[in-house]
């Protein structure tokens, strides 16, 4: 009998070993076959959580190959696999499948099956069992390592990242993963710093800081050395955490003054403005830069949270340094002269962004806070206690209440004045007492969702849970919810929802 591609597929889905036995004999998908069926051969063969693989896949890439090119830090493929000076997770997957790096770099099943024998190595490394390997919270470290994290509080702010994807449920590319809660054991990991929650930035206070390798930038006292009279909008090609981990890097060689998060807008910045960031090559020493999370390519990276977060970024940048705040002066990397680069590229809505820096659309059209003390507008069983323990609480106090297998929510209510799509934060008190996997319920257009949020960290500010369609009219929209399996005090503080 012939031993088709076709027929090596289905061996290499079925059979671990096959990927040793079978050395140099790439795994190909089949056209008519879906791309989570890729995602469960790859799962299967490395003993991998199927959903924590997509997940992981999607925070790196939305699930998109990109032809086969590589990111701005050398990954490759859905799975991200790196060849760069410093990460070589490219060449160990080669190793560990025996495939070869042609394929790992360009065929999809390849690239999948080679991103999950690395995590599975590094849960290896851990020391993870069989019956560890099943519960996707204890892969959490190994999930940090596979980001190639330049420091501790990167590695977390990647983990984190892929753990609410989890929480949070994804459905990309015919590929789905449903809300579920997961206690992340972040390990030693959890003694590190969160930079959601890191210090304000020097010129611009709601980003956080996290300074860039200081080789990857030029120390200078702009503007009495130089004018600031450009800004320059880029698109990252990789992750969030990956351009901040990349800008530490002292291989990179590069850096920006801000980077802006795509989920929800959240900003870095990492160059002060008086300090010229390597970004726009000739344009250097009169700009700021912004990078953008996301591929050139992919205009799903490009969400309304993202526009509007980096156009009042921009506006900000421009007022602070009387730049005008038109198409001349604030420029994609492709204007810049002698520049090499496409991006933001043609999925880039400049229409709308400038919109958003001059015409005021950079906020939302309405917005309402509510307290868990606001008068009418929360409600709660008398099994929710109330304390003013947490000097980051929202107002006076907070409620709290212990887990148990029952709903009993708390709830937010207010009147939403006109259907649509809402941003809905949250903000609670963190401490390592409060629950690893507390469930936020918003009551969006369709039914429920349920959100799983680790209050053990990030609290002290506004965190967002998504965008939702939500009904006109006066009712509970969102509920602390205590039936979870993690541990710890369920809090319930103060919820805010702006409309988009």
């Amino acid at each position: 009998m012939t031993l088709t591609r076709t027929r090596l597929v289905a061996i290499l889905a079925c059979l671990a070993a096959a990927l040793l036995v079978l050395a140099g004999r790439p795994a190909v998908a089949v056209a008519d076959e879906p791309l989570a069926g890729a995602f469960d051969r790859a799962a299967s063969a490395h003993d991998v959580p199927r959903d924590l693989l997509v997940a992981l896949a999607y925070a790196e890439t939305h699930l998109d190959g990109h032809g086969g090119e590589p990111s701005a830090s050398g990954g490759y493929g859905v799975m991200h696999l790196v060849s760069n000076p410093t990460t070589h997770s490219l060449e160990k997957a080669a190793e560990l499948t025996r495939l070869p790096v042609a394929d790992l770099r360009a065929d999809t099943d390849a690239n999948i099956l080679g991103g999950a024998a690395v995590l599975r190595s590094y849960a290896d490394e851990l020391g993870l069992d069989e019956t560890a390997r099943k519960d996707a919270g204890r892969w959490y470290q190994a999930v940090a390592k596979y980001g190639n994290a330049s420091t501790d509080d990167t590695a977390r702010l990647y983990a984190d990242t892929v753990y609410e994807l989890l929480g949070t449920g994804l459905q990309s590319a015919g590929v789905t993963v449903k809300p579920q809660e997961v206690t992340a054991d972040r390990g030693r990991l959890a003694r590190t710093r969160d930079l959601n929650a890191a210090a304000a930035g020097p010129d611009y206070p709601p980003a956080a800081w996290v300074p860039a390798y200081s080789g990857n930038y030029a120390v200078a006292n702009r503007p009495s050395s130089s004018a600031i009279d450009r800004i320059v909008i880029h698109v990252a090609q990789g992750s969030y955490a990956g351009t901040i981990s990349w800008f530490q890097n002292a291989s990179s060689n590069v850096s920006s003054h801000y980077v802006v998060r795509s989920s929800d807008g959240a900003v870095t910045q990492m160059v002060r403005h008086k300090d010229v960031a390597w970004h726009a090559g000739n344009w250097n020493s009169r700009s700021v830069g912004i990078e953008h999370e996301g591929f050139v390519n992919n205009a799903s990276w490009f969400t309304d949270a993202m526009y509007r977060s980096s156009a009042a970024l921009t506006r900000a940048i421009a007022d602070k340094h009387g730049i005008p705040k038109d198409r001349t002066h604030i420029v994609g990397h492709n204007q810049v002269p002698g520049a090499t680069h496409t991006d933001p590229g043609p999925n880039w809505n400049w229409a709308k962004y400038m919109e958003y820096v001059t015409g005021g659309g950079g906020t939302p059209s309405w917005t309402v806070t509510l307290d868990n003390a606001t008068a009418g507008q929360f409600t709660a069983s008398a099994n929710w206690g109330t304390s003013a323990f947490s000097g980051q609480r929202h107002g006076a106090d907070y409620r709290f209440a212990t887990p148990v297998a029952a709903s009993d929510p708390a709830w937010f209510r207010t009147n939403i004045p006109v259907a649509g799509t809402h941003r809905v934060e949250v903000w609670y008190p963190a401490d390592p007492g409060y629950n690893s996997s507390a469930p936020y319920i918003v009551a969006a257009t369709g039914g429920n969702q349920t959100v799983y949020v680790d209050q053990r960290s990030g609290g002290g500010g506004w965190h967002t849970i998504g965008t939702f369609s939500l009904n006109a009219g006066d009712q509970n929209i969102v509920g602390v919810s205590r039936w979870t399996s993690g541990t710890g005090y369920v809090i319930a503080d103060a919820v805010r929802i702006s409309r988009l």
